[in-house]
């Protein structure tokens, strides 16, 4: 054992000793997918993907149409809901292991931890003390030996790895646990480890970290099924990538059955969302891949498409079936939700306990905040962010530039009022410069070979939403 892990877990035996017993035996199903669109499923929308399984789920609980992700891309929002702490904190701040420098962009961003590093706590270790046993199915991305989940405090991992993807979704494939035959599809076997994971924990509480590679790269999925979307009209969302959702629902259906088959569904508390926002455009691809109207922009990006996600919790005893809640919540807020109910120590983090919304009750006001401060794929650019209320201020990092958005009467992010509410974009500006300060956030720096003449090579852009047509 690593001499951090063991100093992490007796730390917290010892805390939870002087906490006294847990209050709560929940057992935790946290399903998380991966580039899932805020727009993608019924409950916040969508009309042309079948997801029957989230509908059931939305009516049981409760959805959040202002949830976020704490980054616009994977690992950093993996390890803020992990953690309970913002990726800037943690100097975990793009995927791993990021995108290759380009030798004309603007700035020289900066390095990034390569994995969570093992003295972070995990709500995996937090949860150890109250004897909670956890698993931690499908994708990882959050480091390589010696910093996977069975490193973080998971009892059980079954696919995860050092990789953002992979290498397909049918087999042959070989992951850590997981072995598919030629022909196989990895999602649904993904729904049988879970399954299995539940069914070995007995009478033990069980933290079950579901997180499915769907809809991530590359696009495949039963040829059954993308034949269904090929025959419906899609506006301009890949006929594959509405298969790849389809699949994940179906994954949610299979996990709810067996948490009723086992009697197991009303104490569980099962949190459905995704990493960030869907893709809009990839890398060289041409095609579009979803599109996130009425949200602007996708994954990479720091307008809401990249970061507003869905997000639906069904907490028996404590969700309202069938309603929404509009208190804005983000990734951080997990850890320190789910320690509280259990009574585990939570230590300094980031989020707030969001029982009291989920009790119908409104949050304190406070500012949520995004530092990005990387090229990405897609076509984002370094920058930060900061909502508070119903306000938004972005500031870009190459050139200082600001855009202030009002959400609630513009979703969309189409109206920079910047120039209208400059008191307005100062407060949330210093807001946002005392944040980074607050945290050692690392910033990127100019680029002293960068020539204008060349241009930005190797950036994709941005389109503006596009409505259904």
């Amino acid at each position: 054992m690593h001499r951090r892990n063991f100093l992490k877990i007796s730390l917290g035996a010892f805390s939870a000793a002087a906490l006294g017993a847990p209050q709560e035996r929940w057992n935790v199903l946290f399903f998380l997918t991966d580039d899932l669109g805020w727009h993608d499923t019924a409950p916040f929308g969508n009309s042309f993907i079948d997801t029957p399984n989230l509908t059931r789920l939305a009516a049981e609980g409760a959805r959040f149409p202002n949830a976020y992700a704490a980054c616009p891309v994977c690992s950093p929002s993996r390890a803020a809901i992990l953690t309970g702490k913002y990726p800037a904190r943690l100097h975990l701040t793009d995927w791993i292991p990021g995108r290759r420098p380009g030798p004309n962009w603007k700035l020289r961003t900066p390095a990034f931890e390569q994995a969570l590093p093992l003295d972070e706590t995990t709500l995996a270790e937090a949860l150890k003390p109250s004897g909670y046993r956890s698993g931690a199915i499908g994708k990882w991305h959050l480091g390589g030996e010696g910093h996977l989940p069975t490193d973080q405090g998971f009892d059980v991992n079954i696919g995860g790895t050092k990789a953002g993807q992979p290498p397909r979704y049918f087999g042959p494939i070989d992951l850590p646990g997981l072995r598919l035959e030629p022909g196989e599809f990895l999602t649904p076997r993904l729904t049988e480890e879970g399954t299995r994971f539940i069914g070995d924990s007995g009478s033990h509480p069980y933290f079950l970290y579901e997180a499915q590679f769907t809809v991530h790269m590359p696009l495949q999925a039963p040829a059954d099924l993308v034949a269904k979307y090929k025959a419906r009209d899609t506006w301009d969302v890949d006929p594959t990538y509405c298969a790849m959702v389809e699949t994940a629902d179906a994954s949610v259906g299979g996990l709810l059955r067996t948490l009723e088959q086992n009697g197991g569904a009303g104490r569980t508390i099962v949190i459905f969302t995704s990493d960030n926002g869907g893709v809009r455009y990839q890398g060289r691809r041409a095609a579009p891949v979803t599109n996130n109207y009425p949200l602007r922009a996708g994954k990479g990006h720091l307008y809401e498409g990249g970061i507003r996600v869905p997000l639906i919790v069904r907490w028996p005893g404590l969700t309202k079936p069938g309603s929404a809640i509009e208190e804005p919540v983000i990734g951080v807020d997990y850890f320190p939700t789910l320690c509280a109910a259990m009574g585990a120590h939570t230590g300094a983090v980031d989020g707030v306990d969001i029982r009291p919304a989920l009790r119908g009750s409104r949050l304190a006001e406070r500012p949520l905040f995004w530092h990005y401060p990387h090229y990405s794929d897609q076509g984002g650019a370094p920058g930060g962010a900061v909502r508070l209320g119903a306000w938004k201020l972005i500031e870009f990092y190459e050139d200082g530039r600001r855009e202030l958005f009002n959400l609630e009467e513009d979703i969309g992010e189409r109206r920079n009022l910047v120039d209208r509410e400059p008191a307005r974009a100062k407060r949330l500006l210093s807001l946002l410069a005392d944040w980074r300060r607050s945290v050692n956030a690392s910033m990127p720096e100019p680029n002293p070979m960068y020539d204008p003449a060349k241009g930005d090579e190797g950036l994709t852009g941005y389109e503006s939403p596009t409505e259904p047509v």
